[in-house]
């Protein structure tokens, strides 16, 4: 299933490019991941731990920059991952790009995600899938904001830092999507 995303970061593209290319210091950013190991400077593995309705699952894999264009400020991002419990797995494929806004960039992601084994059903509707999509990037963008906003220490563990994403507010604002959905799409 294919599905786009975007956000907002309050610096213009030749500041903000550097930072979402410094997976390191953004990897605390995303709600629910964990950054296990800097494989090479385009190749990482990690966790992240997502909820499709009822069920917790985790992934352990890799994601790896396939294309990275600086002057276009454009990336292409390939991630695997299997669940934990083995069942099922994920792969990803995603492209995203900076354009200027008028509060400095607008970050546009195009995903295209296949689930495999019994994860494919848990997540079987794509409103599903494409609602926590959207709140974990809306996560993302917001802890991403409180960064930039004050910069961690040079010596603290940001890790730490940022919460796993809260399976309560994302079941939140998944039914409070669905429910714009459903209206018209009027918050």
């Amino acid at each position: 299933m294919e599905f786009d995303n975007s956000f907002e970061v309050p610096l213009p593209p030749e500041q903000a490019w550097p930072v979402l290319m410094n997976v390191q210091g953004i990897a605390p950013c995303m709600p629910g991941a964990q950054l296990t190991e800097v494989v090479d400077d385009k190749t990482y593995k990690g966790n992240i731990a997502v909820r499709l309705g009822p069920v917790a699952l985790t992934f352990a894999g890799l994601v790896t920059f396939e294309e990275i264009d600086d002057v276009s400020h454009t990336a292409r991002v390939k991630a695997q991952g299997n669940d934990a419990k083995g069942r099922g797995s994920a792969q990803a494929a995603a492209t995203f790009r900076l354009e200027p806004s008028a509060s400095g960039s607008r970050v546009l992601v195009h995903t295209n995600l296949t689930l495999s084994g019994s994860v494919a059903q848990y997540g079987r509707g794509v409103g599903m899938i494409q609602a926590t999509a959207s709140a974990i990037m809306n996560q993302f963008a917001n802890n991403l904001k409180k960064q930039l906003a004050n910069p961690p220490a040079e010596s603290a563990d940001t890790a730490a830092a940022v919460k796993p994403i809260s399976a309560t507010s994302l079941a939140g604002q998944v039914v409070w999507n669905s429910i714009k959905d459903k209206l018209g799409g009027k918050s």
